[in-house]
C-alpha cells in the first residue's frame, strides 16, 4: 500500500504563503567557479560587484556551479510580507528581520499532524516553478526527524514529479563520508535538496577546532572538493534554507551561526511552537484552528486513577525551590478528612513525612535530611529508606494500575477495530515505556523473552480476543507474539537497550520504523501476499526514541506506562498520533466520528488536560491572553476589486487593549474580566468613537479568548447595609441580653459502656464488628479534549465512568494500636481490649489502612457521642461583644435568580441589614417569612463570630427571633434551618453540634427556646 497524497486547501495557503514573498521576482540563476585555491567566488551572495572581483581572482579553474539569485529588495520584500499577513489574519510585521539580521527569514506555524514537511516540500518545488530558485537545504535538529524528512521525501517524490509536469531533483542525507554530494548539489543545475542535521556543523560554527583539535569535516578543506571546504561550496550556492523545528535549531547563538555559514538568501521556518516570534509570521495553522477545521484526529483522554489506599507510600518529587528557603514539592498519599488523596505538599528540611501525610506508611522514611537545589542534581535526602529521591522520579511501583492502562489499551483498539476494519483502515496502538527491559530480555544464552509488560500485554490481549464480541477480528495465522512488537535501538550483539533518542544506533532503528510505515498500515492478507512482520503488528511499544521525528496517520491509541522521570512530553505523544487516518487505498479518511485519538493517561482527565494546556504555554502559545496582536486584523476596509485590506495593524492593537484596561473590561493580567463576559453575552460593547464602527468584529475576536460566560451579573451587584436603629432598638436588646453569654462544658464518660458501644455498635453508630474491607479500586474516566483560543479542557457531556478492583499486596502492616491512639486520644489498654474483642484483625490485615481508618471514624463518633450526650454546660463569665454584628454589613451581594441571599422589603426594622446572606434556598425562604409575618417582632442572621464551643468543633446557629404571642407575650427563639426537622436524618457531626447547642442555651436560664425548623410554622 502506498499513501496518497491530496491536494488539501490549507497545505496550498501555507505554500503560497511562502512564496508569494518573492512576488517580482525572475527566473535568473547565479553561476560560480570551483577552484583548487583558497579563494572561493560566494557567487550573489550579497552584490554582483562582489562577484565581479572575486572573480578576477580566480585561478586553474576547475568546474562551474549554480546558485540561487535574489534581485527583490528588502523594502519590497516587506511589503510582500504584510499583503500575506493581511490575507492570513495575522499582524502585518513592522520589520523584515529578526533576531538574525543575516538574511531574511519567515515563520510558518503549522500544528503537529497537519503536514508541514508535505508543504515545505512542495514550497520547494513552487519556488523553482515560478522563480527558478535550485538550491534548498533542509536543517533538523536530530536524526529522527531527519529519518522522517528523507522517509517524506521518498514517498512523495512521484507524486510532485506529476504534480509539476515530470520535474526532476534530488535530495540526499548529507554524509561527511560522501562529499561528492556536496559537489554536485553545487555544480546541478536541476532542483537540488541537501538534508541536515544542525549537530553536523554547528560544534565549530564559530571557531577553527574544537577543544579535541578536530575540525568538523564541513569545515576542512577536502581533497575531493579540489581543497575546498564543503561549507564553502555550499554557501557559494545562496541556499534557500528550510528550517524544521527552529525552536531547536536555531535558539543558541552557536546555531544561528552555523546557519548564517550556509549564507543563505532566504529562510522558512516551520514548527507548531515557534518560540522565537521575531520573525515575521507567514502563515498560522495552530492546534486551535487545525481542531476546529477537522484537520487532526480529536482527542479523548482516558485516565485510570486508584482509589490510593496508602498501605504504601508513594512519592514524586515535582520540583526544588530555593528563592527564599531551600524546599521541595513532593507528590504525596495525605488522608484528609476520612479520604487518602494525591496532593502536592511542600516539604523543608527537618519536616517529618507520617505527619505531614497522617499515614504510618511513611513512618520508614523517617523525615527530610536534605535538599539539594543544585541544577542538574535535584533531589531530597531522607533519614530512612529509601534514602533519596530525584527530580521527576517516582517510588512505588504500581503494575497493578499499569495493567489496567494496558488493558483498557487493548479493548480500546479492539472496539476500534470493529467500528473501522471494515472502512479499510488498520488500527494502531502505541505503548510508551521507560526501560526497553520492560518489554523485553534475554537469558544466558541470549534468547529473547518478555518482559513484565509483555507478559501483561499477551495475558490481557487473550482474553480479551477470545471475548465473543471480537470474534470477527480473528486472525487464527497470526499469533499473539507477532500482534506486536518494539521499536528500540540494539548493541552490537543485536539486544535492545535503553538509548535517549539521538544516538547512532537510533539512526538505524528510525530506518527501520520508517520502512516499515506503509506496512504497518496494511492489512495482514495471505491471499494478496501482505504477510510481512509490519502486516501483523498492530502494537507498538517504544521509548524516547519515538519521541518525534516519526508518526503513523493509523495510530488511535497511546498510552504512557512510565515510573520514572518522564522525558517525552504530552504533546509529543499526541504528535505520534494526530494525523488523520488512512484506508488501505492509501486515503485519507476525514471527520472525528473516525479520526478519535484515545490517550491513556495515568492521572486524571484534568490534570492532563492543564498538563498539556501549560505545555503550549511553555512553548509560547497563550490562551486566554489579550496581548498587543489580539485586534491587529480586525478589518477597517477591503476593496473586493483588487482584494487589498486595510487592518487595525499592531499599533492599533495596542491602543485598544489600552482602552478595554482602562475600561475594566480587562485586567492587568491581560484577561476578560466579568465586565467583559456580560457585554459579550449582552453583545454590547461601550467603546470610543475610534472603536465603535468594529464593534461586532471585537466581540467575535474577544469571545475566543474566554473559555464560558458563567458569571456574575455586574448590574445586580449590591452593597449590604447596616441599619443603625435596628442594632440599637429595644427589641434587638432584649434578645442579644438573653444570647450573649459565653460557656465552657465538662463531660462524664462511662468508660466500659463507651467500649461496648464501639465493639458492638448502637441503634446510631455501627461497630468496630461491622467493619468491611475491600481490596483496592480504581475508576477509569474518558472524556472528548476541547481546544479553544481560551484553553483546553474536557466537555462535561462526553464523560463516562467506570470502575473495577485492583490485586491486593502483601502489606507491611503498621502500628495499629499506636495509630488509633494518636487519633483517637483513648489510652492503649482501651484500644487493645476494642480490638481483642472485636475479633476480625484478619481484616486489618488484608487492608490496613482501610480497616484503621474505619476504626478510627467509628471510636471517635462513639466517643463524640458520649461525651454530647453526657456533656454539661455552664457560665463561664465572659460575653459576645455586639459589635461582630456590624461585620454582618461589610461586602456585597448578587440579586439575580442564581442567588440565594434575601433582600429585606415589607419591614426593615425588623433586622440589622436589608439583604440577608443565606446559604440554601430553605435559609432563604425562612427568611422571607420572617420579614413578611406580622407575628414576628425581631429577627437576625448570627454572624459566623457568634460560635458555641463544642466537642465536636464551633457551632453557628443561624437565628435569634423575637416572637409575639396573642398579642402581648413575647417569645425568644434560637432557630436552626435545616432541610427536615428530623434530627437523625441530619449528618452526624451536624446532629451533635445541634445538641450541644441546645444545651448550652439551656444553662443560660435566660428563657430562649431552642428549635430546629425548616418553616416558621415549626416554631410553637
Amino acid at each position: 500500500m502506498r499513501i496518497k497524497f491530496d491536494q488539501l486547501d490549507y497545505q496550498d495557503e501555507a505554500v503560497d504563503s511562502a512564496v508569494n514573498t518573492l512576488e517580482g521576482q525572475q527566473i535568473r540563476k547565479s553561476e560560480f567557479t570551483i577552484v583548487e585555491s583558497d579563494t572561493l567566488s560566494l557567487g550573489d551572495a550579497h552584490s554582483d560587484l562582489i562577484q565581479d572581483q572575486q572573480t578576477e581572482l580566480l585561478s586553474e579553474i576547475q568546474s562551474l556551479g549554480v546558485g540561487n539569485h535574489i534581485i527583490i529588495d528588502d523594502e519590497q520584500l516587506l511589503i510582500n510580507v504584510n499583503q500575506v499577513q493581511i490575507k492570513n489574519g495575522i499582524a502585518p510585521s513592522e520589520k523584515l528581520y529578526g533576531n538574525n539580521n543575516f538574511f531574511p527569514q519567515f515563520n510558518i506555524d503549522m500544528e503537529t499532524g497537519t503536514g508541514k514537511t508535505f508543504v515545505y516540500l512542495k514550497t520547494i518545488l513552487r519556488l523553482n516553478q515560478l522563480y527558478g530558485l535550485t538550491k534548498f537545504i533542509i536543517v533538523v535538529p536530530s536524526i529522527a526527524i531527519k529519518a522522517g524528512t528523507i522517509k517524506s521525501l521518498k514517498m512523495t517524490k512521484d507524486y510532485f514529479e506529476n504534480q509539476f509536469n515530470g520535474v526532476t531533483y534530488n535530495s540526499f542525507d548529507y554524509d561527511s563520508k560522501k562529499l561528492n554530494k556536496v559537489r554536485d548539489f553545487a555544480q546541478s543545475t536541476n532542483i537540488e535538496i541537501m538534508v541536515i542535521n544542525i549537530h553536523a556543523f554547528r560544534t565549530e560554527a564559530g571557531k577553527e577546532t574544537n577543544n579535541r583539535g578536530i575540525q568538523n569535516i564541513i569545515y576542512q578543506e577536502s581533497e575531493d572538493l579540489g581543497g575546498n571546504r564543503p561549507i564553502d561550496l555550499i554557501a557559494s550556492t545562496n541556499p534557500i534554507v528550510i528550517i524544521d523545528e527552529p525552536q531547536s535549531v536555531d535558539s543558541q547563538p552557536l546555531s544561528k551561526q552555523a546557519i548564517n555559514n550556509l549564507n543563505p538568501s532566504l529562510g522558512f521556518r516551520y514548527s507548531a511552537t515557534h518560540r522565537d516570534t521575531s520573525y515575521p509570521t507567514l502563515y498560522r495553522l495552530g492546534a486551535v484552528e487545525a481542531y476546529d477545521q477537522g484537520l487532526v484526529k480529536q482527542i479523548e483522554v482516558a485516565s485510570i486513577t486508584a482509589d490510593d489506599d496508602g498501605n504504601e507510600a508513594y512519592m514524586r518529587l515535582v520540583s526544588v525551590d530555593n528563592k527564599k528557603r531551600i524546599s521541595a514539592k513532593i507528590e504525596v498519599y495525605q488522608e484528609t478528612k476520612g479520604k487518602i488523596r494525591k496532593k502536592l505538599i511542600t516539604f523543608g528540611k527537618g519536616d517529618d513525612l507520617q505527619k505531614k501525610t497522617r499515614l504510618p506508611a511513611y513512618q520508614k522514611i523517617g523525615f527530610i535530611n536534605d535538599i539539594d537545589a543544585t541544577p542538574g542534581q535535584e533531589a531530597a535526602y531522607f533519614s530512612g529508606e529509601p534514602s533519596y529521591i530525584t527530580l521527576n522520579a517516582a517510588i512505588k511501583k504500581d503494575l497493578d494500575i499499569k495493567k489496567i492502562q494496558i488493558h483498557n489499551t487493548i479493548k480500546a483498539h479492539l472496539d476500534k477495530e470493529i467500528q473501522l476494519n471494515p472502512k479499510g483502515i488498520k488500527v494502531l496502538s502505541l505503548f510508551f515505556i521507560d526501560q526497553v527491559d520492560k518489554y523485553r530480555q534475554y537469558d544466558e544464552d541470549g534468547n529473547e523473552l518478555l518482559g513484565e509488560y509483555a507478559q501483561i500485554f499477551e495475558e490481557e490481549y487473550n482474553k480479551l480476543i477470545a471475548q465473543p464480541r471480537y470474534r470477527s477480528l480473528h486472525q487464527t495465522n497470526v499469533g499473539t507474539n507477532e500482534v506486536h512488537d518494539g521499536y528500540f535501538s540494539v548493541d552490537n550483539k543485536n539486544r535492545v537497550k535503553d538509548t535517549r533518542g539521538g544516538t547512532i544506533a537510533d539512526e538505524t532503528t528510525y530506518e527501520i520504523i520508517m520502512k516499515d510505515k506503509e506496512g504497518l498500515l496494511t492489512f495482514y492478507d495471505e491471499e494478496r501476499g501482505n504477510i510481512s512482520r509490519a502486516n501483523k503488528i498492530r502494537f507498538i511499544f517504544s521509548h524516547s526514541a519515538l519521541k518525534e521525528g516519526w508518526d503513523n496517520p493509523n495510530v488511535f491509541q497511546i498510552a504512557t506506562l512510565v515510573e520514572t522521570q518522564d522525558t517525552i512530553t504530552k504533546r509529543q505523544k499526541i504528535g505520534r498520533g494526530l494525523r488523520i487516518a488512512v484506508d488501505q487505498k492509501g486515503e485519507r479518511t476525514s471527520g472525528f466520528d473516525i479520526n478519535t485519538l484515545t490517550v491513556m493517561a495515568n492521572e486524571s482527565y484534568e490534570e492532563f488536560a492543564d498538563s498539556l494546556q501549560s505545555e503550549y504555554e511553555e512553548d509560547g502559545i497563550r490562551f486566554g491572553i489579550f496581548d498587543e496582536e489580539t485586534f491587529a486584523t480586525v478589518i477597517i476596509e477591503q476593496d473586493n476589486l483588487t482584494e487589498d485590506i486595510n487592518v487595525f495593524g499592531k499599533s492599533k492593537s495596542i491602543k485598544l487593549v489600552k482602552e478595554l484596561k482602562e475600561n475594566d473590561y480587562v485586567n492587568s493580567n491581560n484577561r476578560a474580566t466579568d465586565k467583559l463576559r456580560q457585554a459579550i453575552k449582552d453583545e454590547e460593547l461601550i467603546l470610543s468613537e475610534e472603536f465603535a464602527p468594529y464593534e461586532k468584529q471585537i466581540i467575535e475576536i474577544a469571545n475566543t479568548k474566554i473559555k464560558d460566560l458563567n458569571i456574575k451579573d455586574a448590574s445586580k451587584k449590591t452593597d449590604i447595609t447596616l441599619n443603625e436603629n435596628a442594632l440599637k432598638s429595644q427589641e434587638f436588646d432584649e434578645l442579644w441580653n438573653r444570647i450573649k453569654y459565653k460557656t465552657n462544658y465538662k463531660v462524664h464518660i462511662d468508660t466500659d459502656q463507651l467500649i461496648q458501644n464501639i465493639i458492638n455498635g448502637t441503634n446510631e453508630f455501627e461497630g468496630m464488628v461491622d467493619i468491611e474491607v475491600r481490596g483496592r479500586s480504581y475508576q477509569y474516566t474518558s472524556g472528548k479534549l476541547d481546544i479553544s483560543d481560551a484553553g483546553f479542557r474536557v466537555d462535561d457531556k462526553t464523560i463516562t465512568t467506570d470502575s473495577g478492583y485492583l490485586i491486593s499486596s502483601n502489606y507491611v502492616l503498621p502500628d495499629i494500636i499506636t495509630h488509633l491512639q494518636n487519633e483517637t486520644k483513648l489510652t492503649r489498654k482501651s484500644i487493645v481490649k476494642i480490638l481483642t474483642h472485636s475479633d476480625n484483625l484478619d481484616r486489618f490485615k488484608q487492608n490496613p489502612i482501610s480497616y484503621m481508618m474505619q476504626a478510627t471514624k467509628i471510636m471517635n463518633q462513639h466517643k463524640e457521642n458520649m461525651i454530647v450526650d453526657n456533656i454539661e454546660y455552664y457560665k463561664t463569665g465572659e460575653e459576645f461583644n455586639d459589635l461582630i454584628f456590624r461585620d454582618t454589613s461589610q461586602g456585597s451581594t448578587y440579586v439575580d435568580e442564581s442567588s440565594t441571599d434575601y433582600k429585606v422589603i415589607n419591614n426593615p426594622d425588623k433586622t440589622i441589614v436589608d439583604f440577608i446572606r443565606t446559604d440554601s434556598n430553605v435559609e432563604r425562604d425562612f427568611a422571607q417569612e420572617l420579614d413578611q409575618s406580622r407575628s414576628i417582632k425581631f429577627y437576625v442572621k448570627l454572624p459566623d463570630k457568634f460560635t458555641i464551643d463544642t466537642p465536636v468543633g464551633g457551632y453557628n446557629p443561624d437565628w435569634a427571633i423575637v416572637k409575639e404571642v396573642d398579642g402581648e407575650d413575647r417569645i425568644y427563639f434560637i432557630a436552626e434551618t435545616k432541610g427536615s426537622t428530623n434530627r437523625m436524618s441530619l449528618r452526624v457531626t451536624e446532629r451533635q453540634k445541634i445538641d450541644a447547642g441546645e444545651k448550652h442555651f439551656d444553662s443560660l436560664q435566660t428563657g430562649i427556646d431552642y428549635e430546629v425548623v425548616t418553616k416558621l410554622e415549626d416554631l410553637p
